[in-house]
């Protein structure tokens, strides 16, 4: 215990409360869950800056978290919450073996993680997971990353953020899957389009709506569901009625995350109109519970089978309507990267893979 064994530090905005709470960052949780099954030795601290919404240390499937309930709050409790973070990571080092400090997305968290690695003198890495890649993020000025020290999901957010900062992560790590999570064997496929994400304008399930409306005129008793909840539920609702699509399309709101899984399973194809993203953990599950996917959004150079990338609504609606027509459902998995993998590659950079 303590000095003996290595320990690995994560800086995170937020993380489950508890080991019930399935939907919150189900990526980011699926790693660090498999960081213990991949290297049991390895003793793996959370710190979580804005959720859950109490200040405590408790433990989550064996690994110890402490929360410090900033609730996203103003820039004096911002601030707070930092000075809290950074006594509390003093009292870590002192009392472990700290090999580094991984962060997630490239904000605050990165932001304290700089000058502590700095201080310790241990390792850093942050893991770019989405729209900290953009054109707008304060963070990139004062943190001033490096090549070496980012991770990027996809090879689209390494190319953003080259485009928007003139610097390109050296590491591309995407998300991984964790096959055990999954049934063995496939439902049926009795929703013929899903849609999976949070309510809000960047994931576009206005558009969603529209286009299967559009899609009805020809398929006239296909069966939608979207999963999620959001500030746009209300207005979502107001447009299924509005376009008499109330037979067809169902809100199911937030559910689990192992219920989600279930769902993928018994879908047809999943409907992704989100007008950006770094890598969807949510196409990388579809696509392994044998669903089609359909996406604004391509995450690598590479593609992946069963993986349709369009441009317009109506490029969607037309690969949506082709996939509909065809007999053949072509209903196997599709593994994009196993979650072992991507725990080696991370661990690697760490030089704690094995130990």
């Amino acid at each position: 215990m303590g000095k003996d064994r290595k320990t690995l530090i994560i800086l995170i905005p937020g993380f489950p409360a508890d080991e019930d709470d399935s939907t919150c960052v189900p990526f980011p949780q699926a790693f660090v869950q498999n960081l213990k099954h991949f290297n049991p030795a390895l003793n793996v601290i959370v710190l979580s800056f804005q959720y859950p919404f109490r200040k405590s240390i408790y433990k989550w499937n064996g690994v110890v978290v402490h929360s410090f309930n900033g609730r996203n709050r103003g820039k004096l409790n911002r601030v707070r919450i930092w000075i809290q973070v950074w006594a509390r990571l003093k009292n870590i080092f002192r009392e472990e073996q700290v090999v580094g400090i991984l962060s997630f997305w490239l904000g605050e968290t990165a932001l304290i993680a700089k000058y502590v690695s700095r201080k310790y003198d241990v390792q850093s890495f942050t893991w770019m997971l989405g729209q900290d890649a953009r054109d707008n993020n304060r963070y990139v000025s004062l943190i001033k990353p490096n090549s070496e020290t980012l991770i990027a999901l996809s090879d689209f957010l390494a190319d953003e953020m080259e485009r928007n900062y003139h610097t390109r992560p050296l590491h591309i790590i995407p998300p991984g899957i964790d096959q055990k999570t999954f049934t063995s064997e496939f439902s049926m496929r009795n929703i013929d389009i899903l849609g999976v994400g949070s309510l809000i304008p960047l994931k576009q399930y206005g558009q969603f709506i529209e286009i299967i409306a559009l899609v009805v005129k020809t398929h006239p008793g296909i069966k939608v569901v979207i999963c999620g909840e959001g500030p746009e539920r209300g207005h979502l609702q107001q447009l299924i009625y509005d376009w008499h699509l109330h037979k067809h399309i169902e809100l199911r709101g937030e559910l689990k995350h192992e219920k989600i899984l279930e769902l993928m399973q018994e879908a047809r194809i999943l409907m992704h109109p989100s007008s950006y993203e770094g890598f969807s953990t949510v196409c990388a599950e579809a696509l392994y519970a044998g669903v089609q996917v359909v996406s604004y959004c391509k995450p690598m150079h590479i593609d992946f089978e069963n993986f349709h990338i369009v441009r317009t609504p109506e490029e969607m609606r037309d690969k949506v309507v082709k996939i509909l027509n065809e007999k053949d459902q072509n209903q196997h998995r599709v593994l994009t990267y196993p979650i072992e993998e991507i725990c080696g590659k991370v661990l690697s950079l760490f030089n704690c893979a094995n130990t």
